[in-house]
């Protein structure tokens, strides 16, 4: 039996730490703060969507980058398996809208606290407050941790599960990002995914606080169509966000990176083909012909974006629908189909879910999760280059990377 110690008590390390306690190796967990699953605390707004009930074939169409990777670790351990380890270690649970599971105590402390008392059970030592500094390695093997208050402590194997960058005051600085470049792996560029989108347009704030539902969001790097999706988006003082803008945050991220700016438009009425809203605008006009086009504007669309809409075509708001010409018409149709605005870049890690980017997959074993260069040396979770969308899917990969990497020492 090995003597192992994981680096990071997050969703990741601590199923890491369960599996290779499970497995019978004596497992010192070390965590930087003052309590494990910090991140987990506040995922979910604090329900803790641990993930996603989908059978495993869609949950690798949820994966955005290396889904062929996890192959073995989710068929080793996939949302099945964690529902039921969850519900054995004292927490019920329940899947809501989209698959998505949370304990039914909607508080994500469940979750940690399940979690606890199986690391309990199998005798794993945590030491909280212990920041590691560096890994020691001599000859491409893996012999200890160093602390930062100076203290080596020995090992056989260590696991990495320090997380990526976003949300930072969680403990997630970027440290085993670091003892990987050190270590001689390719680490692929980071950068915040799963986060809200700056735009350029003066425009945009004035809308500040607006939920679009039911919309269409098409984002284009010139005539290529990078995304397109239906849902939900919200207007905000920087920009956008919402559950449209954040999935796709993760799919434009590299090219908006590289490009600087990229060219998107909102669908407004996705229901209605151009030729029934072109007879639904005329039947309002028709009815309406002595109103001011603003009033007629507001049976169509949200207040906040009636002004918008008026300084967009550059028209006078004291205008009769009388006034109006067949080609402002086809102005006000193109608006409705295609409201325009440009995305100058992502926000940053501070308001970023996950991190894309990270240790390369190429690097590590994915049926087993150890470096294929260095004995005795797993990463796990978010340090590696593996992301999702939101529902769940992202903490399912720290389990199932976790449990995967403790079962294989």
């Amino acid at each position: 039996m090995a003597n192992v110690i994981v680096v990071g008590g997050g969703a990741a390390g601590m199923m890491a730490a369960y599996a290779a306690g499970m497995c019978g190796h004596t497992v010192t967990l070390l965590e930087k703060n003052e309590k494990l699953g910090k991140k987990i605390y506040i995922t979910g707004k604090g329900r803790c969507n641990f993930t996603n009930a989908c059978d495993i074939e869609d949950f690798f169409k949820n994966i955005v980058s290396n889904p062929k990777f996890l192959y073995s670790s989710l068929y080793t351990f996939g949302p099945e398996s964690m529902i039921d380890f969850i519900e054995m270690n004292g927490t019920p649970t329940k899947v809501e809208r989209g698959n998505r599971a949370f304990p039914v105590s909607d508080h994500a402390s469940d979750i940690t606290k399940a979690l606890e008392k199986a690391l309990k059970e199998y005798g794993v030592k945590i030491k909280l407050h212990t920041e590691v500094q560096e890994l020691l390695i001599d000859e491409g093997t893996v012999t200890g941790v160093l602390l930062k208050d100076g203290t080596k402590m020995d090992c056989d194997h260590v696991i990495v599960a320090t997380g990526g960058l976003s949300y930072r005051t969680t403990g997630s600085t970027g440290d085993g990002l670091k003892w990987a470049k050190k270590a001689g792996l390719n680490v692929t560029e980071t950068r915040p995914a799963l986060v809200p989108l700056n735009t350029k347009e003066a425009y945009i704030p004035t809308m500040q606080g607006l939920a679009l539902k039911n919309v269409n969001l098409t984002i284009f790097d010139e005539k290529k169509k990078l995304y397109d999706s239906f849902g939900e988006m919200l207007f905000t003082h920087f920009g956008v966000s919402g559950p449209l803008v954040l999935s796709a945050s993760s799919i434009i991220g590299k090219t908006l990176q590289k490009k600087g700016s990229l060219k998107a438009v909102v669908d407004l009425k996705p229901a209605l083909s151009r030729e029934e809203l072109e007879n639904r605008i005329l039947r309002d006009f028709n009815e309406n012909m002595n109103k001011h086009l603003s009033s007629v504007l507001r049976g169509l669309l949200p207040s906040s974006m009636v002004p918008v809409f008026i300084e967009i075509m550059d028209f006078d708001d004291s205008r009769q629908i009388n006034s109006v010409t067949k080609e402002e018409r086809g102005q006000l149709l193109d608006l409705l189909k295609a409201f325009p605005f440009t995305i100058s870049g992502l926000r940053d890690y501070n308001e970023a879910i996950v991190t894309q980017g990270g240790v390369s997959v190429k690097d590590i074993d994915p049926s087993t999760l150890k470096c294929k260069n260095i004995n005795g040396l797993s990463f796990v979770g978010e340090v590696l280059d593996l992301d999702a969308f939101t529902g769940g899917f992202n903490l399912q990969i720290a389990w199932s990377t976790g449990y995967l990497a403790g079962l294989s020492i």
